[in-house]
């Protein structure tokens, strides 16, 4: 039996022992069902594919109400759009803790309302209510939705062996933002003013929104992009792993090819934590077939988008194969993501000082 994390997401192998062969009734209109490594469920209904992805309602006070309802919509719509289908239509339940009030709820679902606005997604139905025992950050849950044909999503069983690895923005994304939202006066302190603005700045590089939309304009299946993945817990080597997993395949991957936005080693050289294992939504995984790789990329730095061609994926007995300062190891998934003990620690060693 494989145990429960401390803290954070599943190991992939208790989702394989426990979770996977427990799935209720079996239906052959589901195209894509719940894997390791697929932010998103397919199903069939009428001659349309439909996504559909949960995800907890991730509110922190702290962030500033609006930031954080901006950051609570992304979270969920960045898993929607690796099906490569636009997110349509949102249902939310909102548990939320008896502290909060009036105006903090009204900042928080305007914001959230605007989010959507922007993104053209509809609030279809829901739940709303305070209760005892709920608490920040997880306040409910949602299930984002999205429309397409059946022949223009995208999922890791369409990868194949050669299909070039592109990834956005690079590593910690996510935990570089929340430090830097959580802690910008300790950062300041440390790094100066301007580094602490710029680096507060890639707190909405938290969303992997843009991306997935620019790339799948290039075209999908043997067309360009064959599967995304949104990097969140256990961060690139994790999302690598899941991904390739899902595919059934091997790969091959450069680090030093993976780009990384500025501030990022320092932060998490500060807080001692592993970029490439820490969460990092925002960051995209997408693989796409080789003669497309160039367009894709051309087309994400036409937004604005950093990226990059880092590796490969392979036939399976190849292996996960990471190439590190030159010299090849084994690419593991990383099973406990570093960034929240030191989450954790620094909120409770700094809590007050800053």
């Amino acid at each position: 039996m494989h145990l429960m994390p401390d803290i954070g997401k599943i190991s992939p192998g208790l989702f394989d022992e426990l979770i996977s062969p427990h799935l209720g009734a079996k239906s052959d209109k589901v195209l894509v069902g719940p894997q390791n490594g697929v932010d998103v469920g397919i199903v069939e209904i009428g001659d349309k594919a439909v996504s559909l992805t949960c995800d907890p309602v991730f509110i922190v006070p702290e962030y500033g109400w609006e930031r954080a309802a901006w950051f609570a919509i992304h979270i969920i719509a960045s898993d929607s759009v690796t099906s490569g289908l636009k997110p349509r239509f949102l249902a939310i339940d909102l548990n939320l803790p008896m502290e909060m009030t009036s105006e903090q709820l009204e900042m928080m679902w305007k914001t959230m309302h605007l989010e959507c606005v922007k993104l053209g997604i509809s609030v279809v139905t829901g739940h709303t209510g305070r209760y005892e025992n709920c608490h920040y950050p997880m306040v409910g849950g949602a299930t984002m939705v999205g429309i397409g044909n059946k022949d223009e999503y995208v999922t890791p069983r369409l990868v194949r062996a050669g299909d070039k690895i592109i990834i956005t923005k690079g590593p910690a994304i996510e935990a570089t933002g929340i430090f830097a939202a959580m802690f910008p006066k300790l950062i300041e302190r440390e790094f100066g003013k301007d580094f602490s603005r710029k680096a507060q700045q890639i707190f909405y590089k938290m969303s992997v929104v843009d991306d997935a939309m620019t790339a799948v304009r290039v075209g999908v299946r043997d067309n360009g992009i064959t599967a995304m993945h949104d990097a969140t817990e256990c961060g690139i080597w994790g999302g690598l792993y899941e991904i390739a997993q899902a595919a059934d395949l091997g790969v091959r991957v450069e680090m030093e090819s993976i780009v990384v936005e500025d501030c990022v080693p320092d932060i998490c050289r500060y807080f001692a934590i592993d970029p490439y294992a820490s969460i990092s939504e925002g960051t995209l995984i997408i693989s796409c077939r080789e003669y497309k790789a160039g367009d894709v990329l051309k087309a994400l730095h036409g937004e604005g988008i950093k990226a990059s061609i880092v590796g490969d994926f392979t036939e399976p007995r190849l292996g996960m194969v990471l190439i590190r300062n030159g010299k090849e190891e084994k690419l593991e998934h990383p099973i406990v993501d570093p960034f929240w003990r030191a989450f954790y620690q620094a909120l409770e060693r700094y809590s007050g000082k800053f």
